[in-house]
């Protein structure tokens, strides 16, 4: 005769010995999807070029630095520290389409059809440098901005010099030939990053994080001026002045009709 009791224990137990095995698959199928992940793997693509492609008795690099400023923290991804100068690394790990220029407060991420702004990374390292020329007590002449992409993304506007891909980043610096700083100067500046900088941790990073929310939240993008989702410049409301539309307002590109992008005033995240 079938215990039926000794059947369901079995059964649940065996349903318990698969999601032990389940659940970390799933906890890290989620972790690599997400923004974190998907950043950190950038930052180690590119401090692995750097390590790699930069002759290191030129080139001191400094990785993940997190500094006090006035309004929090900051957080650099990556510090080379050379005689041609010191370059401020901003890594972007993205995919799609990428819509920007220098002076817009946000850029265009396209995926698809769908749009997701984000802030201007050459504003978002002149912070960095803004910080780090205080913490060294230098001239900012000599910090050097560039930004890089990582990921399957394309750029659909023409960006500065200092943005560019994987690939172009030490080339970018390795362009820089002029002499500017000596040894002595290069291993001073080394040693305040070093002894300024906080702390590398989880701890450093989620403060850090905090950080950045709480300062997001006092300088949220205004979503009453859009960016177009086509080539990245500021949009206008205009009128619809014939059609099944009349009388409506809409979100219309401003170098119309250089670009014909639309966007409905409900929804400033699709064309």
């Amino acid at each position: 005769m079938l215990d039926v009791d000794q059947i369901v224990a079995t059964f649940y137990s065996a349903i318990f010995a698969q999601l032990k095995y389940l659940i970390p698959i799933l906890f890290i199928i989620g972790l690599a999807k997400s923004a974190w992940f998907k950043g950190y793997i950038g930052e180690l693509l590119v401090r692995l070029a750097l390590k790699v492609f930069l002759d290191s008795k030129l080139y001191q690099v400094i990785n993940n630095v997190t500094l006090e400023a006035d309004d929090g923290t900051t957080q650099i991804d990556h510090i080379v520290v050379s005689p041609f100068g010191i370059f401020v690394v901003e890594t972007k790990n993205m995919k799609g389409w990428i819509f920007g220029s220098e002076k817009q407060r946000t850029w265009t991420q396209k995926i698809y059809k769908k749009n997701f702004k984000f802030q201007n990374p050459l504003h978002q390292n002149y912070k960095h440098t803004q910080t780090l020329a205080q913490c060294l007590d230098i001239e900012e002449s000599l910090l050097i901005s560039v930004v890089v992409f990582v990921g399957e993304s394309t750029f659909k506007t023409e960006m500065p010099n200092n943005v560019t891909y994987g690939g172009g980043l030490t080339r970018f610096i390795k362009n820089h030939k002029e002499r500017v700083l000596d040894e002595g100067k290069i291993n001073k500046i080394v040693k305040q990053i070093q002894e300024g900088r906080l702390k590398p941790s989880f701890k450093t990073d989620r403060e850090h994080v905090r950080n950045l929310k709480q300062r997001h939240s006092r300088e949220a993008v205004s979503q009453d001026n859009p960016v177009c989702p086509k080539c990245g410049n500021s949009m206008v409301k205009r009128l619809a002045k014939k059609g099944g539309n009349a009388g409506q307002e809409f979100w219309g590109c401003s170098t119309f009709p250089k670009c014909r992008a639309v966007v409905q005033t409900e929804d400033t995240t699709s064309i």
